[in-house]
């Protein structure tokens, strides 16, 4: 069945045309290298995986829980209002609100998968053009993942929202190379990675847990090109360019956060959505959630040089400053070693089947 009849609600067209006035860049020097990127360029190509063999598609999803997810993390548990609500219409609201956010991550990973090719494209450095080649083979492999998941587990799939399709546009449609990976790299990917991590670590369903923990591996990878590129380039420019970036960062922040909204959820399921919106801005896991968002952003930002006082005022506001002094090496790090506890986990499962 094609994807036009699994959205809910059906989007008003089945593609978005963007026209993006960027330079092309070609480059005649071929021994260009910077030792880090080249050891990221060469991970990165020992690091490629086929979604088809890697993940195991033959689990299932649970009917009532599709990722078996404790309820905890819905904003609205424990109101008034979910406790109204029959079993029947939990399942419901489980299998929305998951669709919704796997829908979302994968309109994000086709908005990196087309600025990686732009990244190709835009930038001078031979050893950034070789990495960025391998970054468009992961998004395509991600975009892959999902849509699988989507089709065949879920048989269900939302629209992107309206904040991230913002932001997708703004950073598409900048000509500065750097904007590119800013925008992508550094604040989709890096929220990416924290929702990610919260559906790895928390869902017990075996498959769900497998898709998000091996991309997450590459993911680890995307952030540190990103900051790898901008630590060198941003003590170069001028405060008022560094200022230009400062602001469209603040903005991209508050853009990704108002992204989390599950409005579209709500109204799915038939709920009142200016209800629910109230119950959802008041609870304490919503501020939870939304504060762990960042906890790969602001120790990349403050990396790369990006740290005046409008950056930080933002991050103070968002409850996210705890995070400033995290090694964000070392969580990637992390990442990678996770996404290989579940290759041994899952070889040891096949050998005990046989």
């Amino acid at each position: 069945m094609s994807t036009k009849f699994r959205y809910t609600p059906p989007p008003d067209a089945m593609s978005w045309t963007l026209s993006a006035p960027q330079q092309t860049d070609f480059r005649w020097e071929y021994d260009d290298g910077r030792a880090e990127l080249l050891a990221l360029y060469d991970k990165g190509k020992r690091q490629q995986w086929n979604a088809q063999e890697r993940i195991d598609w033959s689990r299932e999803l649970d009917a009532d829980n599709p990722m078996m997810l404790p309820d905890e993390t819905i904003s609205l548990c424990g109101s008034d209002l979910w406790s109204k609500l029959t079993a029947q219409q939990v399942a419901e609201f489980r299998r929305h609100s998951q669709a919704w956010q796997i829908s979302q991550f994968l309109h994000g990973e086709q908005g990196a998968l087309i600025c990686a090719a732009k990244i190709v494209q835009q930038v001078e450095r031979m050893d950034a053009k070789f990495y960025a080649a391998t970054q468009v083979i992961d998004e395509a492999r991600h975009v892959e993942a999902y849509s699988r998941l989507l089709h065949d587990k879920f048989n269900m799939v939302f629209p992107v929202n309206k904040p991230l399709q913002a932001l997708l546009q703004d950073v598409i449609e900048r000509k500065e190379w750097d904007f590119t990976y800013l925008g992508m790299q550094v604040v989709i990917e890096g929220l990416a990675l924290a929702s990610f991590q919260s559906i790895r670590d928390k869902a017990q369903n075996p498959l769900a847990a497998q898709v998000n923990a091996y991309v997450m591996q590459d993911e680890a990878r995307h952030v540190a090109f990103g900051r790898l590129a901008l630590r060198d380039y941003y003590p170069t420019l001028t405060e008022a360019e560094r200022d230009l970036r400062e602001e469209f960062l603040v903005e991209a922040c508050y853009l990704m956060r108002d992204r989390m909204d599950p409005s579209d959820v709500w109204a799915s399921v038939g709920l009142d959505v200016k209800q629910c919106r109230a119950i959802h801005e008041a609870a304490l896991a919503t501020h939870k959630f939304r504060s762990r968002l960042f906890s790969r952003i602001v120790p990349t930002v403050r990396d790369i040089g990006l740290w005046g006082s409008r950056v930080r005022n933002a991050f103070e506001d968002l409850g996210a400053m705890q995070f400033a002094d995290r090694d964000s090496a070392a969580m990637l790090e992390e990442d990678s070693r996770i996404a290989e506890a579940f290759d041994a986990q899952r070889f040891v499962d096949t050998a005990l089947a046989r």
